[in-house]
């Protein structure tokens, strides 16, 4: 069984939590908690990966990702 390392970003909303892998196009998923958001994004990253498996796809090298905040005044 082989193994991936991906990251994951989850951003509070006003409904909750929506979650995102920045190397995966289309990979994304939300929660109520973030703790509920985080189990869902592993488990669309797993079917995600299982997927182009499963179609003999490429699976994407996991990319360096800064996660940074700027304050911007107008």
């Amino acid at each position: 069984m082989a193994s991936y390392r991906f990251a994951a970003v989850i951003e509070r909303d006003e409904e909750g939590y929506f979650a995102f892998c920045p190397e995966l196009q289309g990979c994304y998923t939300q929660g109520k908690t973030y703790e509920e958001a985080l189990r869902n994004i592993e488990d669309a990253v797993r079917l995600h990966i299982e997927d182009r498996l499963a179609n003999g796809e490429e699976i994407p090298l996991a990319k360096s990702v800064s996660l940074t905040s700027v304050e911007i005044a107008v």
